[in-house]
Order: structure tokens, then sequence, then C-alpha cells
């Protein structure tokens, strides 16, 4: 079960956190992973390991606020690799700021890349898959994403992106189903990953999130790309336009 073999993906943001456990689990159940980030170092790293567990990857710098890194990005995989089949949209920002004290800088900053740079992606890769008749999109929103009756202080232009992330999934799905082409997204809860680091530094936060979480701990970020791998895989083809929920009960209390 979900063999990968012969697919390609490319990971967005996968320098580090969920990113580069998405592009490990991906390679590792088969696929030739495409590492994309800002640092082209680290991607190269994260590429290190994969080849060191005999997984096939490449490295490429891309800023998913840059149209045109987007399109060099896609053009440069299937010179590669000769296709794509699998878009796990992951790059993303979350910076915790007072609704008073927001700028337009920090709202268009945060637009454009939880939302605006997952568009690009999608755009830039669904040509191909529908000439192909078959592909994979996997959004990655989070719980902040509105429309669960859950709201996050400080978070008002971050929760925005990602309720905008879900609206994208589901509409798309319905647009390209008829090419065999899924969309999902996926809404992680806390998880342990460098973006949370600064929740944890605070002990009183940190001490209220695993209160309001009943399994009363993070998610790992492992945890969240074992449904990435699932949604990619064959034995998810009959899921699309939907959001699962990662994030050990907190949505429920």
């Amino acid at each position: 079960m979900f063999n990968l073999n012969g697919k390609v993906a490319i990971i967005t943001g996968a320098r580090r956190g969920m990113g580069r456990t998405h592009s490990m689990l991906l390679a590792q159940a088969g696929a030739k992973v495409v590492v994309s980030d800002i640092d082209l170092k680290e991607c190269e790293q994260v590429v290190e390991e994969i080849k060191n567990a005999d997984g096939e990857a490449m490295a490429i710098k891309c800023d998913v606020t840059n149209k045109k890194d987007i399109d060099q990005m896609v053009k440069r995989t299937i010179d590669e690799f000769g296709k794509i089949d699998i878009l796990v949209n992951n790059a993303g920002i979350c910076q915790f700021k007072p609704f008073v004290d927001l700028t337009d800088e920090d709202w268009e900053k945060t637009i454009n890349i939880n939302l605006r740079g997952y568009y690009w992606c999608a755009k830039a890769v669904v040509p191909g898959m529908i000439k192909q008749k078959s592909g994979r999109i996997i959004n990655i929103a989070s719980i902040a994403a509105g429309q669960i009756g859950v709201g996050f202080a400080g978070l008002t232009h971050y929760g925005a992106s990602k309720g905008g992330i879900v609206a994208f999934t589901e509409s798309l799905a319905l647009e390209l189903a008829p090419y065999n082409i899924t969309v999902n997204a996926i809404a992680p809860g806390a998880i342990d990953t460098p973006m949370a680091a600064a929740s944890k530094t605070d002990s009183k936060v940190l001490e209220a999130s695993m209160a309001r979480i009943p399994l009363r701990r993070m998610g790992k970020p492992e945890e969240i790309s074992s449904l990435v791998v699932f949604l990619a895989s064959d034995e998810a083809s009959y899921i699309t336009g939907d959001m699962i929920v990662a994030d050990g009960g907190y949505v429920s209390t």
C-alpha cells in the first residue's frame, strides 16, 4: 500500500519542519522528490538525506511569491523527471500580531505566501496533470482556517489565508475531478516545528495550548506527512475536495 514508485512530487517550503518530512516520507514511498524553498543550501541538505536513504530527489530554490521562480521550478522538474504527479503546497508563514497592530505589509506578505503562492503553484502544474489525466494536489491549511467554530487571537491575517486555502481546495477539486486530479487540504493543529518554536518558549502559552488538546501533546511533523503520503497514493483516489483535520482532538473540545 501507499506505493508511489514512478511518481514525481514537488514540495514547497521543504527545507525544514513539515515540508522536510513531507519530502522524506514521499521519497520513502518511492516518489522522485523536488525539494523547494527560498534557501537552496538547506534544500540540498534535505536532498542529501533523501539520497542517503536511497531515495531520488533534487533541490530547487523557489520563492512562491515570485511567479517566475515557480514557472522555472516546474520547467526544471519536467526537464529532469519528465512529469509532475503530486504537488504539496506547504510553504507558509505564521506571525502572531494583534489586529490593531497589523500593517498592510504584514497582511500582504502572509496572503502572498500562504494563499497566492498556492494558487500560482497549482496554476503551473495543472496543465500537465490535465494532459496526463491524473494528479494529486495537497494543500496544507490549518485549524485556524475558520468555519469550525475556533478562532485564534493575533492570527486574523494567517486565518484569512488558511480559510482561503480551504475554499480554493473545495472549488478546484470540482473543476479538476473530470481529469482524475484530486485536490485536498490537511488542517494541522499544533505541530512541533520551527514555526511553532515561539509558542514553546512561553511556558504559559504552551501550558494553555496543551490543556486544550485531549492528547496533551503537540503533533509530530511525520504525523502530518503520513497523511500527505496517503492523499498522494492510489488508496486515496476517491477522496477529493476534503479537509482532513489532524490536531490531537483540539477542535473537538
